[in-house]
């Protein structure tokens, strides 16, 4: 294992020793690098990617998260998880009772970290860059960029660069390499990683990590690039201009990404920021989605409830290419049918599919624990993979023909291939219809006959009715037709209970399910009927705390799992959209702009919210942002229809 000080081209070269500086224990806890370690919460935090991964950086301009290369690549910073394992990419001014600010560039995934004091301002810039008009160049090109500068000053800093591979079980050799250091560790399962950091300053190495101190005088910089070693130590990474070069490139790709939108109503820069933070879950390799961009992170603190989001669930992905397409956005929708028609070839000879797949279509994501780490919180176990990749989860049929048959009217015509398979997982579903799940809330107490996914295979069944008819498709129309009206009659003479007048979680049960929410949002039923109107009133009572809704009831482990959970804020999107198509335009409009001062201060969400607000959960979720976006577009339609 090396260590020493790596001098800069052109200084005096020290010789390269043995460890010259360990980092102390409590330096490695002390997150403010003063007396008093504290976490950054969940919602502290803002993302940065390049469409292959994506990384967490803290109010205080930590990395805190990091998966790489992809994003369902063991992680390689994870002090979200544990402060003191997890690993971490320190970037911070000496400026005590500094205050913080962190901000996007408009229309784009550059990050800006502003440390605010009366002795000194200091500025941290952080993306990982995009290369403009080539997807393909992604796969080659990955770097992490990180440049400091002083813009009052002079102000001194201090970094540290300890990543910790293979899911923090591994602590990384560390040798200099000419100007530049790489680390070098193994990862279960895989080849040896090995991570080159370039930097514009002399750094010091320690055992598994390096660190810095410098001071920057008003408009000087210093940067830091983390890349692949396979590119070499002398990667154009090297050169004096590539930091200004892949800033501009990559602020561009952004703004281009973003002009091809349609969207141009009201809360227009929320619906972005939703937008752009979508697009950070999607690979440009394969066309495919992750639910969320992290794992481990609990739905209740202190909790069990912590799970694995960094695949591609078929229900997810279908709702956000729905949400693409709302504001214009073809293109991803295109990819991630490509994708799918792969995962078509790779059914059954019966044509089921998974609910959800690696974000390249491998399909055994098992699951496991990583008993080392402390988990967000003291949250544990800390989970990777997702046992309910096996599950049946009956409505995901109904989710995909709703994309397939947007995104053939939208985006571009489904292929005969494409057809073949849809034809097979119908055929399937014909005779499966009927059969209990787990549902889409992924139950792990037994399988039942749940509402949502009756709901959806009647979509898939209608979504498939309405394609062939309209390109003239082949398919047994009247064997169709006749099992979406059996389907649309069992709903209302089944899940439906009279003495709450109310649609019901499950068959025989009284339970209310935010999920039927969804029944107007696809076309289901009118949302002024009054059978819906009366469970929209149920909902309110039963499930709505102020602006916020939970998905259902967890009392007396309802759902089969130990401990609550918080309000999901998908739901609360939903109830919003319901409201304003139900008529109520007003108090829709209401409860929607008090969701929003529930983002964080650069607009994300994670999955739900707690008692105080908090953000509890995977960050940032897909759902939550895509029904941001439907709720956005529906409401901002129906105030300007009244004129307001």
């Amino acid at each position: 294992m090396g260590s020493g000080t790596i001098p800069q081209p052109g200084s005096h070269v020290p010789p390269i020793g043995r460890v010259l500086v360990p980092v102390p224990e409590d330096r490695r806890r002390d997150r403010t690098r003063g007396s008093h370690a504290v976490a950054q919460s969940i919602e502290n935090h803002a993302v940065i990617g390049d469409l292959r991964t994506a990384a967490l950086v803290g109010l205080d301009a930590s990395i805190d998260f990091l998966c790489w290369p992809r994003f369902d690549s063991p992680s390689i910073f994870a002090s979200l998880l544990d402060d003191e394992r997890g690993g971490e990419f320190c970037l911070q001014p000496k400026l005590d009772g500094a205050r913080q600010r962190q901000l996007y560039l408009p229309d784009t995934n550059v990050l800006l970290t502003r440390f605010l004091s009366s002795r000194g301002v200091a500025e941290v810039s952080d993306f990982m860059v995009m290369a403009e008009g080539d997807p393909a160049e992604h796969a080659t090109v990955q770097r992490l960029v990180r440049r400091v500068e002083a813009i009052r000053g002079p102000v001194s800093f201090t970094m540290r660069c300890a990543p910790r591979f293979d899911y923090a079980r591994t602590v990384p050799d560390v040798t200099a390499d000419g100007s530049t250091v790489v680390f070098e560790g193994k990862v279960a399962g895989s080849e040896p990683l090995r991570l080159r950091l370039h930097a514009t300053t002399e750094l010091r190495i320690g055992e598994g990590e390096v660190s810095a101190e410098f001071e920057l005088q008003p408009g000087e910089n210093v940067s830091f690039i983390l890349e692949d070693a396979c590119h070499g130590a002398d990667s154009d990474a090297s050169r004096p201009d590539y930091v200004a070069d892949s800033f501009k490139r990559t602020s561009d790709y952004w703004r281009n990404w973003v002009r091809r939108a349609n969207y141009t109503g009201r809360w227009r820069d929320e619906v972005t920021r939703s937008s752009l933070a979508l697009k950070l879950m999607t690979s440009a390799e394969h066309g495919s989605m992750v639910a969320a961009l992290t794992f481990g992170l609990p739905e209740e603190i202190g909790g069990g409830r912590n799970w694995d989001y960094r695949y591609t669930w078929l229900r997810d992905a279908a709702f956000t290419i729905y949400a693409f397409l709302r504001i214009g956005h073809v293109e991803e929708a295109k990819a991630f049918m490509h994708w799918l028609s792969d995962r078509g070839g790779q059914t059954t000879a019966d044509g089921t599919l998974q609910i959800m797949y690696g974000i390249d279509g491998h399909s055994k994501l098992e699951e496991f624990e990583l008993p080392h780490l402390r988990g967000y919180r003291d949250s544990t176990p800390v989970r990777v993979g997702n046992g309910a990749f096996n599950q049946l989860q009956l409505d995901i049929y109904g989710e995909l023909m709703d994309a397939v048959y947007l995104s053939d009217k939208y985006a571009e015509p489904i292929s005969r291939d494409t057809w073949q398979g849809i034809r097979r997982g119908m055929d399937w579903l014909q005779q499966n219809w009927q059969r209990p799940d787990e549902g889409i809330w992924e139950m792990r107490n037994g399988r039942k006959h749940y509402l949502h996914s009756r709901l959806m295979c009647w979509v898939a069944f209608d979504r498939a009715i309405r394609l062939s008819r309209k390109r003239g498709l082949p398919a047994p129309l009247e064997t169709w037709l006749d099992t979406r009206d059996a389907i649309y009659n069992e709903i209302h003479d089944e899940f439906w209970d009279e003495k709450q007048r109310s649609f019901v979680q499950y068959k025989g049960g009284n339970s209310l399910d935010a999920s039927c929410l969804l029944m107007p949002l696809v076309r289901f039923i009118s949302p002024t009927d009054p059978r819906f109107l009366s469970t929209l009133e149920a909902v309110g009572r039963g499930l709505t705390d102020d602006s916020l809704v939970y998905r259902y009831s967890t009392a007396n482990g309802a759902d089969g799992l130990h401990g609550d959970e918080g309000t999901f804020t998908m739901c609360s999107f939903w109830y919003v959209e319901c409201l304003a198509r139900a008529g109520d335009v007003a108090q829709a409009r209401f409860l929607f702009e008090k969701m929003l001062g529930y983002a964080n201060h650069v607009g994300l969400f994670a999955e739900e919210l707690g008692p105080a607000g908090e953000h509890l959960g995977n960050f940032p979720q897909a759902f939550t942002h895509l029904g941001l976006i439907s709720a956005a577009y529906y409401l901002d339609r129906a105030l300007s229809s009244q004129g307001r």
